[in-house]
């Protein structure tokens, strides 16, 4: 026998077992674009930052935390030195995954796919609208290299400042992004009594996508 109060719980968990909002998605980038901009709206700290796993000569994975720039053009594109670890790892193996968490959503979205360079009208143009001093840290850091003293990055910066006091900063050669075209894009989300929601969109040869529910 059970009371008004295990009743509505039984049937708010039934609820929630049962959600079915999947279903009807056939773009995943609309239902991506739409999660973005929830997160937006509740993450407190930049909600376009994403885990991106990238592997080295070895076969030894590697992992960090990038900020996403955009995402049309069919892929998820961010920016970096390319004489980065990550960038001279995606030089000898263009292929990445990468991972959306927005904690306060109980959201997620892994992507895999392989990787191609954006053009240099795109890097000029998005290099363009970050803030000077960031315009000169990109001339300045010597990416993923050692530093033998924070005041020798100072130094560096003060050199880069000197020699571009006014106007526009150009974009460095060593400097652009990277589009990561996805093959597979799965979306988490998470669901009473560890009972997730999973759904993974599969590219189609030929255009479009496929679609299937996946076991928690």
């Amino acid at each position: 026998m059970t009371d008004g109060n295990e009743t509505a719980v039984a049937e708010d968990a039934e609820v929630k077992l049962t959600s079915d909002d999947f279903a009807a998605v056939t773009d995943p980038f609309v239902l991506f674009s739409e999660w973005l901009a929830e997160a937006a709206a509740s993450e407190p700290n930049d909600p376009n930052a994403m885990a991106l796993a990238t592997v080295d000569a070895g076969g030894m994975p590697d992992v960090r935390m990038v900020l996403l720039k955009a995402y049309e053009g069919g892929g998820f594109v961010f920016y970096t030195n390319l004489g980065s670890s990550k960038g001279s790892e995606l030089a000898a193996t263009p292929r990445a995954a990468l991972l959306f968490h927005w904690k306060s959503l109980r959201r997620q979205v892994r992507v895999r796919g392989p990787v191609e360079p954006v053009t240099d009208a795109e890097a000029d143009a998005y290099f363009a609208t970050r803030p000077r001093l960031a315009q000169i840290g990109a001339w300045a850091s010597r990416q993923s290299k050692p530093l033998e003293s924070r005041f020798a990055l100072e130094k560096a910066v003060a050199r880069v400042t000197a020699k571009y006091p006014v106007g526009d900063v150009p974009r460095p050669p060593h400097w652009s992004g990277f589009r990561i075209v996805p093959q597979e894009i799965e979306f988490w989300r998470d669901g009473a009594f560890r009972l997730h929601d999973r759904m993974r969109f599969s590219r189609k040869e030929g255009g479009g996508w496929s679609k299937a529910r996946l076991f928690p």
